[in-house]
């Protein structure tokens, strides 16, 4: 096949404990699914979910034991952090019904969903879509990817985030409004998933800013932290 110009290297995470890399499709990132986070965005009840996006390429990828970077982003002088649960799809379906959504899950990762909250919040206030305060360069960091089998009682892991050693976020998975099963019902009544897609499954109270310099540690009992510094 004769292209215009070289297509782009497929993003890809390392799955932990092998030599392999889970290619990635799509991220999906579900909007207020902690309790306590919704409150604190202004927010009470069991709403339905609700998703947005962002591109694979905005993934910056940190292998086990290592440092990630992210660049301070353009156009922002409020950078939130959001750490999160990721689900790794190993199939496609869509429709799928919660009591065989595990049946989809590949293994878990956590990732931070970076948020340009200004941004976010003056599109808002518009009526206009936040693509712009989500989907930005370098906003999803997340770590390697660890089966399911292998990750323990990942239900009601603790979730944490730590920034400059100081506690900012803190919880636990069965907090989630939504739970995995569910989120991945609803998801797939909107979108075929397939293999590769990503769903960050939403982050627990605790949200701030962050600042060039600033490093980053986010925590989920029985996989690998994530660690990134704010360059």
């Amino acid at each position: 096949m004769d292209f215009v110009f070289a297509p782009s290297a497929t993003v890809a995470v390392p799955v932990l404990g092998t030599d392999k890399q889970f290619p990635v499709h799509r991220i999906y990132c579900v909007g207020r699914n902690y309790e306590e986070h919704a409150k604190e965005m202004g927010f009470t009840g069991r709403e339905p979910p609700f998703f947005f996006m962002k591109p694979a390429d905005a993934l910056v990828v940190v292998p086990e034991g290592a440092t990630g970077h992210m660049p301070y982003p353009s156009l922002t002088k409020n950078l939130h952090h959001e750490i999160e649960l990721v689900v790794a799809i190993g199939k496609a379906g869509k429709a799928i019904a919660a009591r065989d959504a595990m049946d989809y899950v590949y293994g878990y990762a956590v990732g931070l969903d970076m948020t340009r909250r200004d941004l976010q919040n003056d599109m808002k206030k518009q009526g206009r879509p936040w693509c712009i305060g989500k989907a930005f360069d370098y906003s999803a960091p997340m770590g390697p990817i660890v089966p399911k089998d292998k990750a323990g009682g990942i239900e009601k892991a603790a979730i944490s985030l730590q920034v400059n050693g100081s506690p900012r976020q803190g919880s636990t998975v069965d907090k989630l409004i939504w739970n995995i099963s569910e989120t991945i019902e609803h998801l797939s009544a909107a979108w075929e998933l397939q293999p590769g897609d990503l769903i960050f499954s939403g982050t627990p109270e605790g949200v701030a800013a962050v600042v060039a310099g600033d490093t980053l540690v986010g925590h989920v009992d029985g996989l690998p932290d994530l660690k990134v510094q704010i360059v």
